[in-house]
C-alpha cells in the first residue's frame, strides 16, 4: 500500500470497527469523526457532558445528529470520560479508543489503570505512518512521542510494535532500519551497538516477521543510491519501511521534519496497550485524524 488514501479506501472497505472517543466535544475531534462516519470506516461512541456534544454537533456537524454510527454517552468530567471510554475498549463494546479534548495524562493514566484499562506489559510505543512524496509506500516511523531514550530490549518491542502496524497496513514482511549517525558498530555511539544486537535478535527469531537491517544512517536507510555509493553490501538498505530511531528527540525532529519540509501526509497511533490508541493533538488537520483512525482500525484487526 502506498498512500494513506488507499488505506483510508481499504478500512471502509472491511467492514465497520467501534471507536471509543474521551471527550470528543471538540470541533477538530467531531471533524474527524463525521470524515470516517460519511466514508463508513468506523462507528463511533462519543463520551462527553451530552448537552455541550449536542450542541458542538447541532452547531457544526448535524450530519452526525441521529446518524446510526453515533453514539452519545454522558460523562460529568473529563476522568470520568477517560475512566468510560476505556472501558469500553476493555469491556469488548470498541475496538479502538480516540483521545478528545482533554490531557494526554488523564487518557493514559486511564489506560494504565489496574483494575480495567489495557495494560498488556509492552513497551507503549508511537508509530507513525507517513506518505513522502517520491517513496513508493508508507514509511512508518517510530518512536517519536512516547519514549525517551529507550533500552535495547525496549526497542525490540517498540520494533514488534511498529511491524504489527506495517502488517497490518499490507506490509507482508517489513524492512526495519534502526537508525543511528553512521553505518558501521562504534561501542562509543550506543544506536550503532544497539542496532548490531537487534539484527541478531531478528536472526535468531528473537524478533519476528520482518527483517532488520543496521545499524544505517537516514540516508543508506532509504535510498539504495545512497547506499551503494556507501559500498554497503546488502540487499535491504534503501528499502526501509520501518525507521527506528535512538531517541525521542530525533523522532521528533525527523517527524516534524517530514511534515513541514517534505509536507508529508501522515497518521499515528499508540501500539502496545489490548487496542491501538489515536494519541492526536489540536494541531493535526482532520486529514491526519482520519488517517490515524484509519491505521489503528487496522492495527484493531491483528
Amino acid at each position: 500500500m502506498s498512500t494513506l488514501d488507499a488505506l483510508v479506501e481499504k478500512t471502509a472497505s472491511s467492514g465497520t470497527r467501534v471507536v471509543s472517543v474521551a471527550c470528543a466535544a471538540d470541533p477538530a475531534v467531531l471533524e474527524a469523526v463525521e470524515m470516517s462516519v460519511m466514508k463508513g470506516i468506523a462507528s463511533f461512541l462519543l463520551f462527553d457532558d451530552e448537552d455541550r456534544l449536542r450542541l458542538a454537533i447541532k452547531d457544526r456537524y448535524p450530519e452526525l445528529d441521529g446518524h446510526p454510527y453515533i453514539t452519545l454517552i454522558h460523562t460529568d468530567s473529563d476522568e470520568e470520560a477517560a475512566e468510560k471510554s476505556v472501558r469500553a475498549v476493555s469491556g469488548g463494546d470498541a475496538q479502538v479508543l480516540m483521545k478528545g479534548n482533554l490531557p494526554t495524562a488523564l487518557i493514559l493514566k486511564a489506560v494504565l489503570n489496574g483494575e480495567y484499562g489495557l495494560r498488556t506489559g509492552k513497551v507503549l510505543s508511537h508509530v507513525a505512518a507517513f506518505e513522502v512524496d517520491g517513496y513508493n509506500r508508507l514509511l512508518f516511523v517510530t518512536d517519536a512521542g512516547m519514549n525517551i531514550a529507550p533500552t535495547l530490549e525496549e526497542k525490540a518491542q517498540i520494533i514488534r510494535n511498529a511491524v504489527a502496524a506495517a502488517r497490518a497496513c499490507g506490509v507482508k514482511l517489513p524492512i526495519v532500519a534502526p537508525l543511528a549517525a553512521i553505518e558501521t558498530i562504534n561501542p562509543a555511539m550506543t544506536p550503532t551497538t544497539d542496532a548490531a544486537s537487534l539484527v541478531v535478535m531478528n536472526q535468531r527469531g528473537q524478533i519476528k516477521d520482518c527483517i532488520i537491517d543496521g545499524p544505517l544512517a537516514l540516508d543508506n536507510a532509504v535510498s539504495i543510491e545512497s547506499a551503494k555509493h556507501k559500498g554497503i553490501t546488502s540487499e535491504t538498505a534503501g528499502l526501509a519501511d520501518i525507521l527506528v530511531v535512538p531517541s525521542i528527540e530525533a523522532g521528533n525532529i525527523l517527524y516534524k521534519s517530514l511534515m513541514y519540509f517534505a509536507k508529508a501526509k501522515v497518521g499515528g497511533i499508540i501500539q502496545g496497550a489490548r487496542a491501538p490508541i489515536v494519541l492526536t493533538s489540536r494541531s493535526d488537520s482532520a486529514e491526519s485524524k482520519l488517517y490515524s483512525l484509519a491505521l489503528a482500525i487496522q492495527a484493531s484487526k491483528n
